[in-house]
């Protein structure tokens, strides 16, 4: 079943979902470019807390501390940086939702 994208933008959140083809998963776009640090990774945060285990979240950037910020948060809250890429100066970040803890 293929979804409208989902675009989290700014103050205001639309909701939706982009389709993956690759493994039939979904994830969700947020988009903070134009932002600089620590906002972008503030926003994922915040973005990540509300998604289910194993989710994944795709972050646009243009902030070129990006790349090191989130290195470091996925580092430290245990989330997987699946991918890092840059296309005509916007930063992508594929970022999976870590798995709750057991016990």
């Amino acid at each position: 079943m293929s979804h409208a994208p989902q675009y989290l933008s700014g103050p205001r959140l639309l909701k939706g979902r982009i389709s993956r083809d690759t493994a039939g998963m979904t994830e969700t776009l947020l988009d903070v470019k134009g932002m600089s640090c620590p906002l972008p990774v503030l926003r994922a945060n915040r973005v990540l807390r509300g998604m289910p285990p194993g989710a994944v979240l795709r972050v646009l950037a243009t902030d070129r501390a990006a790349a090191a910020d989130f290195a470091a948060f996925c580092a430290e809250t245990g989330h997987d940086l699946l991918a890092t890429d840059e296309e005509d100066g916007v930063l992508g970040f594929t970022i999976r939702r870590r798995e709750e803890p057991t016990g």
